[in-house]
């Protein structure tokens, strides 16, 4: 799987065996992507990244990479894993890829209603 940035100055690549596809409805990828966050996770090592990207620390316990040209939000990394999370919206198509399930649903926007089936994890 392949994706990148708005402008293209951060590209990267992950393996297909990728996990946790799904999609982040928490207030603080709400607000920083402008409604929610689709995701899946790899470990970092299998992870390829070229080009800059800047790390802000969302909380002690977590940060997340943006391209410092064009804003987009690519990648969500706990300090603690091994683990690195990147948007699903920056990938290539096709991807050949189905979410699996809704994160943090019950952080939900109130403008909106989660009714695609796929299991709900509060």
């Amino acid at each position: 799987m392949k994706g990148s940035c708005l402008c293209g100055q951060v590209r990267f690549e992950a393996p297909a065996d990728a996990k946790g596809f799904s999609v982040c409805h928490c207030s603080q990828c709400r607000k920083q992507s402008g409604h929610v966050w689709a995701s899946a996770y790899t470990p970092l090592r299998d992870m390829t990244i070229e080009g800059e990207v800047q790390w802000y620390e969302a909380t002690p316990k977590a940060k997340r990479g943006f391209c410092p040209t064009c804003g987009s939000f690519l990648f969500w990394k706990a300090n603690d894993e091994d683990s690195v999370s990147f948007s699903l919206g920056a990938l290539e198509a096709p991807t050949g890829v189905r979410l699996k399930r809704h994160i943090f649903a019950e952080d939900k926007g109130d403008y909106y209603d989660i009714s695609d089936g796929l299991p709900l994890r509060p």
